[in-house]
């Protein structure tokens, strides 16, 4: 199966979450099952990163957006944990803080952009701003909804500057929520996370299904697509955002660059070392 072409919200379709089974595994059963591939793709992901890290060229956006418990933190850790740290960093949308507030919504999204060589994963994104301002009319609609040609702008912009911008919305369902809100309050060393917020936000799912089905419609490009990957089952989730991201990487065709020093030189001076011995 073309994961990219299953998951992905076709530019100016009329897409709606109710398309994608959030339980949805493609033919795999277990995790188990899973496995196999998944090392493989992390494998990938190791080898690609490297060549963005040495080459300087290309960068990569990844965007990662779900409702509470929706497997953000799981897939940094299961999937982009396999990169090297030195060239991979995480930035999280919280609420804007004073300083962030004070300007332009997509400013924070500008300052924490990769660099040439670089991976970033956003922890939530700059696509709040047409989600939480949204749902809790914390801005009219005469504000928000002409916010999606902004982020739009915004996303060509990184293109045209060689950066990969892939965009993931980790699509649970109502019921799995509510059985990793249990877990948390099960479990003491998962009380960290639980807030009060988290149960009254459930009480808006259906208007947050409203509008990221409006996000993702406007807001999936050619040129920076939006896929909705079904995350009920978390090995699942690894496995689907882990292939998506390598298929796109590979396509940049990537090559170590060459050597910049004469190597038959160097190669003669290794030969005399050894010759010399340690």
């Amino acid at each position: 199966m073309d994961y990219r072409k299953r998951f992905r919200v076709k530019p100016g379709s009329k897409f709606k979450l109710s398309d994608q089974a959030p339980d949805f595994t493609d033919k795999l059963e277990s995790e188990e099952e899973a496995k196999a591939q998944l090392d493989h793709y992390q494998h990938r992901l190791r080898e690609f990163q490297d060549l963005l890290w040495v080459n300087q060229k290309h960068s990569l956006l990844i965007v990662l957006q779900a409702l509470d418990t929706g497997g953000k933190d799981g897939t940094i850790n299961h999937v982009l944990g396999a990169m090297n740290p030195q060239g991979c960093r995480v930035a999280h949308f919280r609420q804007p803080s004073a300083e962030e507030a004070a300007h332009d919504f997509l400013w924070r999204a500008h300052r924490d952009a990769p660099a040439a060589g670089e991976v970033v994963i956003f922890n939530r994104s700059h696509y709040e701003d047409v989600l939480v301002v949204r749902v809790h009319d914390l801005v009219p609609k005469s504000v928000w909804s002409k916010r999606y040609k902004r982020i739009d702008s915004f996303e060509k912009e990184l293109v045209e500057h060689d950066t990969l911008v892939l965009k993931f919305f980790l699509h649970i369902s109502k019921a799995e929520q509510l059985k990793r809100l249990k877990a948390r309050l099960d479990d003491p060393a998962k009380h960290w996370k639980l807030s009060a917020g988290d149960f009254a936000e459930r009480e808006h799912w259906h208007d947050y299904s409203k509008a990221y089905e409006e996000a993702l419609r406007e807001c999936s490009t050619a040129h920076a697509p939006w896929y909705v990957i079904p995350a009920d089952h978390k090995w699942f989730r690894n496995l689907a955002v882990a292939r998506i991201v390598v298929e796109h990487l590979d396509e940049l065709k990537m090559g170590y660059p060459k050597p910049a020093v004469d190597l038959k030189r160097i190669k003669a001076l290794y030969k005399k070392a050894a010759k010399r011995g340690a």
